[in-house]
């Protein structure tokens, strides 16, 4: 793993650095082995609680690494070897933070958008170019930008094989943040750092609540804020919590 991919923890902060910079961080079989067995890895880290990925060199990721033959095969590739790190860090109960400076092309685009927060260098972007070959977005990143772009505005970034700039990509939502180049991942790690010291449980449950309410109506989406709120009220940390409140102290989350 260290060749391709490396991971650095600071207290309850994970970094986890893409290495293939010669070639712009592209994925090889070896970086989509790695990154699978990281998320694998850090979900089951009790001591991290925020994960930052980012890409060394100058960007984030040039998506596939067209030097590997591409064949039919593609959808194998898709399903069994990227698919596995892209819903493992959505699921993640960890927030992910993708933090991108230079582009983040093709499935690399795909990447930084599922994340839970991205953080965008100022002169960064987030490169549909699958039309320069023929092909169409995938690693869920039609989805993504359905979900923010609406159909007109998704269907020509598509076809037109647009960069989205980073300041589109705030207005669109697509990123939370912008900062300058060479601030960026400083950036992006003390914003982990700060959203480390927030309840871990709560976190974890608005992330997975938000993602069913998205397909529920307000009386289904009150009902289960409802009994999601239930089992935080009996957790260790929400006493603390409150304790420390009525103290005028901050509180230490520990995640039970």
């Amino acid at each position: 793993m260290a060749d391709v991919l490396t991971i650095e923890r600071d207290e309850a902060v994970a970094t986890v650095t893409l290495n293939r910079p010669k070639v712009f961080n592209a994925f090889n079989f070896e970086l989509r082995s790695a990154l699978r067995e990281a998320v694998v890895e850090l979900e089951a880290d009790k001591a991290i609680r925020i994960v930052v990925i980012k890409g060394e060199g100058p960007g984030f990721c040039a998506g596939a690494d067209l030097s590997e033959r591409l064949d039919s095969s593609v959808t194998q590739m898709i399903i069994e070897e990227y698919k596995p790190f892209l819903m493992g860090i959505d699921s993640s109960e960890k927030i992910w933070i993708s933090s991108v400076h230079g582009a983040a092309a093709g499935i690399g685009g795909a990447l930084a958008m599922t994340c839970d927060f991205c953080i965008m260098a100022e002169d960064a972007s987030i490169y549909l170019a699958f039309a320069a070959i023929g092909l169409i977005p995938d690693g869920g990143a039609t989805w993504q930008l359905l979900k923010a772009m609406g159909h007109r505005r998704a269907l020509q970034t598509i076809v037109e094989g647009r960069k989205i700039s980073a300041s589109e990509c705030l207005a669109l939502g697509l990123a939370n943040r912008t900062a300058p180049a060479h601030e960026v991942h400083g950036v992006a790690h003390q914003w982990a750092q700060q959203l480390a010291k927030g309840s871990p449980l709560a976190q974890a449950a608005a992330k997975r609540v938000l993602k069913q309410v998205a397909e529920m109506d307000l009386s289904q989406a009150i009902t289960l804020e409802a009994n999601v709120q239930r089992s935080l009220i009996e957790t260790e940390d929400f006493r603390e919590a409150v304790a420390a409140f009525f103290a005028k102290q901050k509180p230490v989350f520990k995640g039970r």
